[in-house]
């Protein structure tokens, strides 16, 4: 899949790897739009993502994020930011390897930690230990991500738009 070929490009990762700074840089740099998964949940509801995961759980919050990413990998020429855990469904991750160029920015988890530190809208961060449930996360959605990516692209060398031209120019 070269980028003249390329419908959509679509970013995986964990919380904090900055899929959305990275995703709006690669729009700018690509000239097509930008859609958080996350953002449109929340716009079409009317509700932010912590609201939804208290009233409906975090199988309720699956389950919307499972409608738009089957809709929104549809479209065409998207950078498409998608939350840390819309891999955890196999036919998200089918949708996303099938109808775009998948990449995943790969985080330590101490990255994580410090960009999400003062974050309160993560609601899978809201423990006690949240490095922990860092690293459990990792552990079970590693292998997620990097079965669906086409490209691995680790977080740890250059600001946003650094990383999002060597993404362009990874592009097959």
């Amino acid at each position: 899949m070269s980028l003249r070929t390329c419908r959509n490009i679509f970013l995986v990762g964990p919380m904090g790897a900055g899929k959305t700074t990275i995703g709006r840089c690669l729009a700018d740099i690509l000239h097509w739009q930008f859609v958080d998964s996350d953002h449109e949940i929340e716009a079409r509801t009317g509700a932010t993502i912590p609201w939804i995961f208290d009233v409906e759980g975090e199988e309720g919050f699956r389950r919307r994020e499972a409608m738009m990413i089957a809709e929104l990998t549809q479209q065409q020429h998207i950078i498409l930011a998608t939350g840390g855990g819309a891999i955890l469904r196999p036919a998200n991750r089918q949708h996303l390897h099938q109808r775009g160029f998948v990449i995943y920015l790969e985080t330590p988890v101490s990255m994580q930690l410090e960009r999400t530190a003062m974050d309160k809208n993560r609601p899978l961060l809201q423990t006690p230990n949240p490095e922990q449930r860092l690293n459990d996360l990792l552990r079970i959605r590693d292998p997620l991500y990097r079965e669906t990516a086409h490209l691995i692209v680790p977080t740890t060398d250059g600001c946003a738009r650094d990383l999002a031209h060597k993404i362009v120019n990874a592009l097959p």
